[in-house]
Formats: C-alpha cells, structure tokens, sequence
C-alpha cells in the first residue's frame, strides 16, 4: 500500500487519526491569546529536541527548461522566458562560490525538462561539488526508485518533493500539460526517494493555491504516514507562500502572518522531530520573527535563476518554443521581461525572493536571536567504520524503534 489510499481515506471520506483529530483543532481559527500560547509550547519543544541550531542552506539552480505548464510556476513550459541549462563546470563555480559563503548544504533545483536535465547530468553535477558540499539535496522532477539510487550512489543524501496542492480538482486545473499532472504519482514520490536510501525528505505544499487549512491537514496525513513506514529517514517540511513569478498568477487564496505562525507551530507541537524550513519567500522582519519559533532550516542570500550568484550561463541565454531552443535578438530579449527581476542579461528565476540580506547578515541575526548558525552537521565519513570496528549484523532495539509523532 502507498500513502494514496490513506489520503484518499482522509481527504474523500474524512477517516481521522487520534493525531489528525487533535491536529486538526489546533489549526482551527484561534485568538491572539491562542496562537500566543501555541508559539510558546512551539518554542519549547523546538529547544529540547533541537537545542538553539539553525541550519543553513542555498539552493543553486541549474536549469530553467521545464516540459510541465503549471499556472503558477515562473518555469511554465508556455513562459516566454529567459532559459539556459548550466553546463557542469559553470555548477561547480556556483557551488564554490557558495562554499565561499560558508555553505556546506547545497539544494540543486531543476525545472522538469529530460531534453535538458539528464544522461548523467544530475550525476555529474552531484559528484562535481560532493568533495567540498558534504550535504547535498535534490530538488528535481519526479523519478523512479532506480533513477534515485544514481543520484544517492554519487552522494546526494537529501530529496526535496512538494505536491503543490493536496487538493485533486485544484491540481488537474493547473497542471495542464506534461508528466506533472499525474496526482498519485507525484503523491508517492517520498517513498519512492525513501527505497533509493535517500537519509532526508522533505514535503510541503505552496500556499495560495487552495485553502491553507485542507493543506495542512493533508500534509500532517502524508507526514503521518511517512513516519511510520519510511521511519529510517528524516523529514522536513516547507509552508512557501505565493510569490511574484513570471506568468503573473493570482493566487486565489490567502494566508496571513498570524495563520502562518500558527501553522508552523501547530507541526511543531504535533510532529516535535520534524525539520520546518523556511525560505527567503518572506521579507526579512518577518523571518526575524519566525526564527526562533519552530523553524530549524533556513535558506540566506538565495537566488532563484541559473547562474544567479557568479553570472554563469548569461552568455547561453535563449528562449524555449515547443521543446525547441530558439536563439534571441533585442525584440524577443526585450518581450521575456516577464518578471519584476527578469533583465535580458540574466536566466529568468522562478519567483521573487523577498529577503535579499546575505548569509553572513543571516548569521548575524541569528547570533543576536541567540541561536547557533550551523553551516555543516554531515559528513560522509559519519557513514564509514573505524577498520577495527565490527559491523553489526543486525540493528540494535534503539536502532530499529522508528521515530513517532507526538499524540499532541
């Protein structure tokens, strides 16, 4: 059994847990007072399980060809935008660039196009940085356990997969065109990752496509599931809310800063264990704010668009008309203005960050918040025995009880 027939019993005939009942009062409209409270219980349970850490990351795009037309994605196949694929060497200067920054986690995101993002490139681009990015995570189009295991073998450890939306009807309407639109199989991607020995797993749902409440609480389903059968790995989730993006999507629903920290904190309280990310999507005072809150996870200085931190790949720039690259000329470099941050000399990123402070700007607030930067918590080696220390043939008791959520 995969997680869709427990979903399909949450979501169409409205089967709750113990867990998903006691979740799913808390998400309910509260006071001031409640959230108050709700944000205390969060810090708490943040500390004794994650002491005063914060880790940080980058994501680093390597591509923004993608097959899918998803409504509100900058990288929609029919966006007249600028496109380009960065070759391996141009990842790699990427990535030490962000070295040079501190970062020892990198994300590698690519736009779902198998013309452009494949016969190893993925592979390639993975065992070009392992030596100096000891945590490296995937956030790519959707594949097979087989194709996973390739990426885990050259030394990814960490995938990251949002469904977008839980709700079907909501995600036909705006899928459409390309492998995207399967539901079900996007649904089982976790665990998928999990059987190719991914150690990390991370979910979430974009906010803004349908009501944040039914989000949640099919997230807490889907999170609540994976606990129990994928119990190996760690997980973490990501609450993104809507964006600027090329395309100009509307999202036809809202949630506001007090239902954000609610949100954030009602995971906490259920799932204490859980890693909760949180992105440069929101300005600066807000994840000021956030921070200390439940959060453990944070991304600093991001740039959403191939080539985004050295400038690589600007002399490729191309557009994309059905599947066929289509080189530029003032008026179509002109016409792929498509968003508020496109130029005709940079790759067109997926959506508008909100927080430009750098990541030593980060780590200085995080100092004054009295949290503890953490640039590196992995390291192959960790993997590896001592040459004279025996490998046990089965796991221990402690090793072999998987983690749970709290009953809340």
């Amino acid at each position: 059994m995969s997680f869709v027939q427990p979903f399909n019993q949450v979501t169409q005939h409205g089967q709750r847990s113990p867990l998903l009942s006691r979740f799913e009062s808390l998400i309910a409209p509260a006071s001031p007072e409640q959230i108050e409270s709700l944000a205390q219980r969060s810090v708490a349970l943040t500390r004794q399980h994650f002491g005063k850490t914060m880790r940080l990351f980058a994501p680093l795009y390597l591509s923004n060809e993608c097959i899918n037309n998803c409504s509100y994605c900058g990288f929609s196949r029919d966006n007249p935008i600028l496109r380009v694929t960065l070759a391996v060497d141009q990842v790699e200067r990427e990535a030490r660039f962000l070295a040079e920054q501190g970062f020892r986690n990198i994300l590698l995101v690519a736009g779902e196009h198998p013309k452009f993002v494949s016969n190893g490139y993925l592979e390639n681009c993975i065992a070009a940085i392992r030596s100096y990015i000891p945590t490296v995570a995937l956030e790519v189009g959707p594949m097979e356990t087989p194709e996973y295991q390739r990426m885990v073998d050259s030394g990814s450890e960490g995938l990251v997969v949002y469904q977008e939306t839980y709700d079907r009807e909501v995600y036909q309407e705006l899928h459409t065109a390309g492998p995207k639109r399967h539901f079900d199989w996007r649904l089982e991607c976790p665990e998928r990752a999990y059987d190719a020995g991914f150690r990390r797993i991370g979910i979430g749902a974009l906010l803004g496509l349908a009501d944040w409440r039914s989000e949640a609480l099919a997230l807490a389903a889907h999170l609540e599931y994976l606990y129990k059968t994928c119990w190996k790995a760690s997980f973490t989730i990501s609450f993104p809310r809507m964006r600027p993006a090329a395309g100009e999507f509307t999202p036809p629903y809202t949630i506001s800063d007090a239902e954000l920290i609610q949100l954030i904190t009602v995971f906490r309280i259920t799932f204490p264990q859980l890693g909760i990310v949180l992105s440069t999507r929101e300005p600066a005072p807000l994840r000021d704010a956030l921070f200390p809150l439940g959060v453990t996870t944070i991304s600093a200085g991001s740039h959403t668009e191939p080539g985004g931190y050295t400038g690589e790949g600007k002399d490729d720039l191309h557009l994309t008309v059905r599947g066929r690259r289509q080189e530029l000329d003032q008026a179509t470099a002109a016409a792929s203005s498509c968003s508020s941050t496109s130029t005709t000399t940079a790759a067109t990123g997926q959506f508008d960050i909100a927080d430009h402070r750098s990541a030593a700007e980060i780590a200085a607030v995080l100092k004054q918040l009295s949290l503890e930067p953490v640039w590196k918590d992995w390291d192959s080696s960790i993997l590896s025995p001592a040459p004279s220390e025996e490998i046990p043939l089965k796991p221990t008791p402690s090793q072999a009880t998987p983690l749970t959520p709290s009953p809340a």
